[in-house]
């Protein structure tokens, strides 16, 4: 095995090409244990715990855990968080630290039932390592306010434009992107994971460490499905629109509606499904879809869609 980089390593396979073998090389993406230490209360009293350990692709790992924490409800504001520093020694072959300390100000209250989890978090799901329902974070009340507003046209350029900013997905075909964008379209930021609950927790770690949050004229974009605890963590962070190159969950679907949140599916080939909030979207007049094809996830003809083309699998073949 051979270190690129703490994101991507290259690896020897064989390849199996009908009946004909062959040797050659490949690139995959890392994945790392990340364990998330919390250091908070004030004078004699103060603590300091392992809150989880989740299995993420190596980078942006303060991000990572900011934005976790946030999620979480066990940080609001960036004042609430004295420091946060990626620790403890280089570990394994590619010598990457697998540790970051979050210390929280004196001042903060955790409420002990929210560290209720788990050990282990692994990169595929963010929820699955709850001790209990109990442990889930709170569904918010919030109802978003309107007045944010997208064009159809921007929505559709997305996939291209999160394509292009995907570096390590060039590379290794396997990870999760999320990405944030202003209302007419332009990337402001992306970050990419083997997690795409990591993903959005890197990229909403990273808006509040900057004093960003709430993003109240921002829309998210994922590479992947949009499941419950995507919009869970788009809400905490007061975005108005999600967008999913996949299809959402039922349950996503729910709390986007609860919430006035503009939920979009099946963002590709030049189509979309709006699943709540569908005010957020402006289209040019007369420029209604064909009702054939109004709420429709097929494909289309035969042939390579305008996403494959930038990289992107069918939808029936996106990654878990």
């Amino acid at each position: 095995m051979k270190r690129f980089e703490q994101r991507v390593v290259e690896v020897s396979v064989q390849r199996i090409d009908g009946t004909a073998s062959s040797c050659g090389r490949d690139v995959l993406a890392v994945e790392e244990p990340l364990e998330i230490r919390l250091d908070y209360g004030a004078g004699a009293g103060r603590t300091r715990r392992s809150i989880t350990v989740t299995m993420r692709t190596p980078g942006c790992d303060v991000e990572l855990a900011v934005g976790f924490l946030f999620a979480e409800g066990l940080v609001r504001r960036r004042e609430d968080i004295e420091r946060a520093e990626s620790c403890g020694p280089p570990a394994g072959s590619l010598g990457i630290r697998n540790l970051v300390r979050v210390d929280l100000s004196p001042d903060v209250t955790v409420d002990e039932k929210r560290l209720a989890r788990n050990f282990l978090t692994t990169s595929s799901c963010g929820l699955c390592g709850k001790a209990s329902l109990d442990a889930l974070p709170a569904a918010s009340h919030t109802r978003l306010p309107d007045g944010f507003e997208v064009p159809a046209s921007s929505i559709h350029d997305l996939p291209a434009r999160l394509r292009s900013a995907q570096t390590v997905f060039d590379r290794t075909g396997g990870l999760h992107a999320a990405a944030l964008f202003d209302a007419e379209g332009r990337l402001l930021g992306v970050r990419e994971d083997v997690g795409r609950h990591n993903a959005v927790d890197k990229l909403i770690g990273a808006q509040l460490l900057a004093r960003a949050v709430p993003l109240l004229d921002r829309l998210i974009f994922v590479s992947g499905r949009a499941g419950y605890e995507l919009v869970q963590k788009a809400l905490a962070a007061g975005i108005p629109m999600l967008a999913a190159v996949g299809a959402p969950s039922s349950l996503a679907a729910d709390l986007a509606r609860d919430a006035n949140m503009t939920l979009l599916g099946f963002v590709r080939d030049g189509r979309f499904n709006v699943y709540s909030g569908a005010q957020r979207i402006r289209c040019e007049a007369g420029a209604d879809a064909p009702q054939d094809r109004v709420g429709d996830r097929r494909r289309g003809p035969p042939g390579r869609s305008r996403d494959e083309q930038h990289g992107y699998p069918p939808s029936d073949q996106l990654p878990p």
